[in-house]
């Protein structure tokens, strides 16, 4: 079996607000073969560098595009093409942007390896521990108080046990945040989880261990991305200061970065994002990396339900998980763009697909409503 093709599409909404939601657009990879199967990935950055990463023609032997550094290949020999593509663009990339394309492709690649030995992608991978997940609501954070209160009401009753409120209203100021916190523990009550993602808007590492503290009598399960990713001092010092678990890791990627951010201290909650990481060759070494520092991995997955998909593939193989992040924004191609759509159960559960590769297919009245490239 041979790899035929390397397809990159950008899909959008007719109208992009400037918020953090990700899931407004995308970038579709499918990686076709000589055999008929195809995979399905998903990129979380940004559309046109991606594409132009995938697609650029070769300037000489470590500076070329990913597709023509695919093209040929056999795709069962996932862990030495990612190598290759590493090695290949080193002259451009090594981090950031082409990490996060070729997380889009080893996707489509480990959905095709489960597709071609006929077993869910969980398998492939190593073998499952679970068919469900306990998820949680992962929203944006209103501006105001009495905006949280009404988009728990919308939520509440589905089944979360836990909730997570981001980016939107926090980080403007600590005395906002607290009064923000305070207005969400209030409205889901004593037994659910609170989580708070800081949108790495925290910049006075004092203040933010001060408020920390505020979080702590709200009970605040974990307290996200505080700081910029750079800044590992601040993600150390907070992490040693407060009872509130402190998480983070969906900004980096390479085995590399998170054996930094682990070796300092920094997280007990490592959250890694498979269209940004590295994909999931990169993933399920974080497995023992994450045990060797005894912390827990929840990933991140704030996009269409083909990042869902493969996500929940790489939760059926943890160890140990807590939860699933559920996107509850209401975006077009979050609910259109995939066959199945996920949603949880009336205990909060979501449950992982057992279907070859990483179970969903594309909606292709969907692409082609919102292709733009």
């Amino acid at each position: 079996m041979k790899i035929t093709d390397v397809r990159t599409m950008i899909l959008r909404q007719n109208k992009i607000e400037m918020i953090g939601d990700g899931s407004q657009d995308t970038v579709v990879i499918v990686v076709e073969t000589d055999a008929g199967i195809c995979g399905v990935g998903e990129v979380d950055s940004a559309p046109y560098v991606v594409k132009t990463i995938i697609d650029t023609p070769a300037s000489h032997m470590a500076c070329m595009g990913l597709k023509e550094i695919l093209i040929g290949e056999d795709p069962l020999d996932v862990e030495r093409l990612w190598r290759k593509m590493y090695d290949k663009s080193i002259y451009y990339g090594r981090r950031s942007a082409v990490i996060h394309a070729m997380s889009g492709i080893d996707i489509a690649l480990w959905d095709i390896i489960g597709k071609y030995y006929n077993v869910p992608t969980a398998k492939a991978l190593g073998g499952s521990y679970r068919d469900k997940i306990q998820a949680y609501c992962s929203v944006l954070m209103p501006e105001t108080e009495d905006e949280v209160f009404r988009l728990v009401e919308s939520h509440q009753g589905k089944g979360y046990k836990g909730f997570k409120f981001g980016w939107g209203g926090l980080g403007q100021s600590f005395e906002k945040d607290i009064k923000l916190v305070k207005a969400a523990r209030k409205a889901i009550g004593d037994d659910a989880h609170l989580m708070i993602d800081i949108a790495m808007r925290w910049t006075d590492v004092k203040g933010a261990i001060n408020t920390a503290k505020a979080f702590e009598e709200q009970n605040v399960f974990w307290i996200e991305e505080p700081f910029h990713p750079d800044n590992l001092e601040g993600y150390a010092r907070i992490n040693k200061s407060t009872t509130c678990h402190i998480s983070g890791g969906e900004e980096i990627g390479t085995i590399h970065e998170f054996r930094e951010l682990l070796s300092r201290g920094c997280v007990d909650i490592v959250q890694p994002d498979l269209s940004r990481c590295g994909g999931l060759t990169v993933a399920r070494k974080l497995i023992d990396l994450a045990e060797a520092y005894n912390t827990i991995i929840i990933p991140h997955a704030f996009k269409t339900n083909i990042l869902m998909s493969a996500t929940l593939q790489y939760i059926a193989t943890l160890p140990n998980v807590w939860y699933q992040e559920f996107c509850e924004q209401d975006t077009i191609l979050r609910k259109t763009l995939t066959s199945p759509l996920f949603s949880i159960d009336p205990e909060g559960f979501v449950h992982i697909p057992q279907t070859p590769g990483i179970g969903i297919t594309l909606n292709q009245n969907a692409v082609e409503r919102f292709i733009v490239g």
